[in-house]
Parts: C-alpha cells; structure tokens; sequence
C-alpha cells in the first residue's frame, strides 16, 4: 500500500505543485506463501523491505501564501487566508473541508493561476446585478465542478491516505516503543499494543483496537493533557483535585473518550478514508447501505458447486457422496465407513481431514511414518501396503492443532455433518434429565437436584 507521493520539494511554490497532478501509484505489497519444508508447515506472508527512511518527509511549512499576493498565514489560520481572499480577491473555495491537503491545494492554484486567467476556472458570481454597474461585484467560486478540481482534491485524498497507512504500518511494527500508564505509571515497553491491552484490561479503559490508531504518541500525549489539566476524559468537565477526578471516571464509567470530539478524528484511520467524513458519517453510510440491501430480490441466487478436492489426489467432486465413492474407489479409503466405525462426530472429522492433508502435504505416510520425496511415491506406497486404509491410534489425530484447517479454502470441511443415526444414538446413550416447565412438585424436584446429590455423596464419604 505504500507509495510515493511524486510531488517534488521544489525551492518555489511552483516546484512544489508542479508534479501534483502526476501523482501514480506506488509499489503495493507483494505477498508470497513460501514452500513449506518437511518438518514445517506454518504459511507467513512476506513483504517487501521498506526503505530505512521510509516515506520521504513532505516538506512542511508553518504558513500558506495567498493565492494573489505575497500574504502569509499560518497554517492554524485556514479560515484568515480564506477570509483574505473573499474580501481582498473576490475569491470563494467551496467545500475546504474536503480538501486532504490545504497547502498543497492553495500552492496549486497559485501557479495555475499565473498560467491562465480566473475565468478559464471559475464560475464568476455577480452581485448587486440591478444596481448600477460601479456598485456591481464579480466573486469568484472554485470548485469540484471544474474536473481539474476535482483530480487534484482526489489525488490530494489517495495521497494524504497513502501517507497515513504508512505511517500506521510503521507504528504497529515498530519495537522501540515506550510510554507511561496514565493510570497506574507502569511502564510499557516494545510495542504499543501491550500499553493499550494493559489499559483495557486492567482500567476499563478501551480506546478501540490498536491498529486502528494512528500517530500514537500524539494521541497518547492529547490524553494525557486532559487528565493532567483535571478533565474528564469522556464529558470533560473539570474537577478540582486528581483523587476526585479519578472517582469520578470510576464511578461514572467514564474511562473512555468522548466519540463526539473532533479533536480525536486523525488518530483513527477510519477518518482518513473519505476526507470531510467523519466516522459516524462513514458507519451510518454503511448502515443505510444494510438496510437498502435487506429488501433485495434473491430468488435468482444459485449456489455454487461445492468442488471438494479427494484427500490423496487432485481430484474433485461436486458433491461430497461423488468424493467419498472416488477415495473409497481410486485409493481404498472409506471416509462414511470409518465415521460410523469409529463414531466421529463433527469435530472429530473435521481433526481427522486435517490431520491427513497435513501429513500428506508433507508426502508422510500417517501409519508408518516414512518419509518420500513425492506425493505419488507416498501414495503407491500407501495403497501397496494398505496403510491408506487404517486410521492411527486416535491420539495421534484427535488433538486441538488439528481444528485449524491445513488448507484455507478446503471445501470438505464445509460438507462434514453428524448423521441422523449418530444424532439419535447420542440422545439415546446420554442419561440427561429433562424437566418440563409446568411441573407442580417443586420439592421433589429439590430433593432430586444435582446439587443435593453431590452434597450428600460427600457426606457419605
């Protein structure tokens, strides 16, 4: 996901916003499964080596020129440049807030404008237009409606999220980390998410999952600030001593911060997604979307085939009867037969389908152990010798490692279900006391209790 912006640190405003509109794609992140050895069949993704420096620092200025003259603002006073231009310039930008990056937006038009009149961008607003003409004034409105606008204030959104997944990436792998509990001063070292599982956990104090934080240190720093100045962290009020302001989080169950504070919007990444969107509008968006989908036509839906692939070979079946008829078949092995031989219910074949495909996987034969260097020596050797066609002790296979599934994707496991015959038999075999909900004898039902029962067995010893 990470790429470089493309945007030259030119020396003027114009080397700066020249490349702008040129902004392409960076590298993505290649991810390749490695070949197991033998003796290991963990998959991990691999990724491509980052840069020491990682992304290259964006030039940053404390102030933003205006876009006509030689006036500067600082960067905290948008709404002054914006207020400077409307009465100096006859200029109006509409919809700022939708603008990721409003420096870069300014200096763009500043070099686009010494290029080519106003009027070649703008919508041109007259006011005063039955007064007499030297009353009359023309205002200017740039806007998203000029598709020039509207690439640049979407190639200044990719690339503004592009910056922050990448400075994400680099704090939720970062090991250097170190910070201060706000609420007990233990201290965390090595990665962030020990600090926050620590402050979940053991204060209540849930500020969402790790990863979905952003510039962390700074939002730990923004918290912190608040608690040092005696303000409560969720309503905000503040309080007169820190032992009252603690009681009051404590008893309120206010140890979590307020979701309606902007102030927090850039340290979650959610926020970054649609720029002038904040969080509630992004879910509520998708809600709407949940709810509009629920009254769609599903009658023409058709299920796929279930393409369930044979235990020892390639093979693959539509239907789990065709794969079970092909094993019994092509290599001897009776799946039905050795469920109900051996009563495996649902769990239990899904250990059992696991546990052959890793030890086929690593070409190792499940009874004897011996080790080939192909999957078809393995095979022939199992059919020649009939070891395809017994299961191990059941110790061997009926263990936890073996609910993970060996292959992703494998559709066998979707298809495995305890038959009716084994559904009864277990009701049957199970002694369990059913009570119906209108019974009237209450005390026999106490006097027959579990409870009583084991009270008076231990008596009896």
């Amino acid at each position: 996901m990470a790429a470089s912006s493309g945007v030259g640190a030119g020396a003027d405003s114009g080397g700066e916003c020249g490349a702008l509109l040129s902004v392409g794609t960076g590298p993505q992140l290649l991810f390749k499964r490695p070949v197991p050895s033998n003796n290991e069949c963990i998959l991990e993704p691999l990724s491509l080596p980052e840069s020491p420096g990682g992304v290259a620092a964006v030039e940053e200025s404390p102030s933003v020129p205006c876009i006509f003259c030689e006036e500067y603002f600082p960067r905290a006073e948008q709404n002054q440049l914006l207020k400077h231009m409307i009465i100096e310039h006859k200029l109006v930008i509409a919809d700022i807030k939708l603008v990721a990056d409003f420096r870069r937006y300014i200096l763009y038009w500043k070099k686009r404008f010494t290029e080519q009149p106003i009027t070649d961008f703008c919508s041109v607003i007259r006011t005063n237009s039955e007064a007499p003409v030297e009353e009359q004034d023309n205002y200017f409105l740039l806007c998203d409606v000029l598709p020039e606008d509207r690439l640049l204030r979407e190639q200044l959104q990719q690339k503004r999220l592009r910056e922050i997944l990448e400075q994400q990436q680099r704090e939720r792998n970062d090991t250097s980390f170190h910070s201060i509990c706000m609420f007990c001063d233990k201290e965390f070292t090595g990665n962030r998410s020990v600090l926050f599982n620590h402050m979940a956990r053991d204060h209540a104090f849930n500020v969402g999952l790790p990863d979905n934080i952003v510039n962390c240190n700074e939002f730990l720093a923004a918290l912190q600030k608040k608690l040092d100045n005696l303000q409560c962290l969720y309503c905000e009020k503040t309080f007169r001593d820190k032992n009252t302001l603690k009681d009051h989080m404590r008893k309120k169950q206010h140890r979590r911060i307020n979701a309606k504070n902007t102030e927090y919007d850039r340290f979650y990444i959610i926020n970054y997604l649609e720029f002038g969107k904040s969080w509630e509008e992004v879910q509520s968006e998708d809600d709407r979307e949940l709810l509009d989908n629920l009254e769609e036509d599903w009658s023409d839906w058709e299920e796929h085939p279930v393409c369930a692939v044979c235990l020892f070979c390639e093979k693959q079946a539509d239907t789990t009867e065709k794969l079970c008829l092909h094993m019994k078949e092509a290599h001897g092995f009776d799946l039905l037969k050795i469920k109900a031989e051996h009563g495996l219910k649902f769990y239990q074949q899904v250990k059992l389908v696991n546990f052959i495909r890793r030890e086929i996987h690593q070409c190792r034969c499940y009874n004897c152990k011996e080790m080939f260097q192909s999957k078809t020596e393995l095979i022939s050797h199992m059919e020649v010798t009939k070891h395809i066609t017994f299961l191990p002790t059941r110790s061997t296979w009926d263990q936890p490692q073996y609910y993970f599934p060996t292959y992703e994707n494998d559709t066998l496991l979707c298809t495995l279900s305890d038959s009716e015959d084994e559904l009864t038999a277990k009701d049957q075999s199970e002694d369990v006391p059913v009570i119906s909900e209108d019974i009237s004898d209450l005390e026999a039902l106490r006097q027959n209790s579990v409870l009583n029962q084991l009270l008076r067995d231990e008596n009896n010893d």
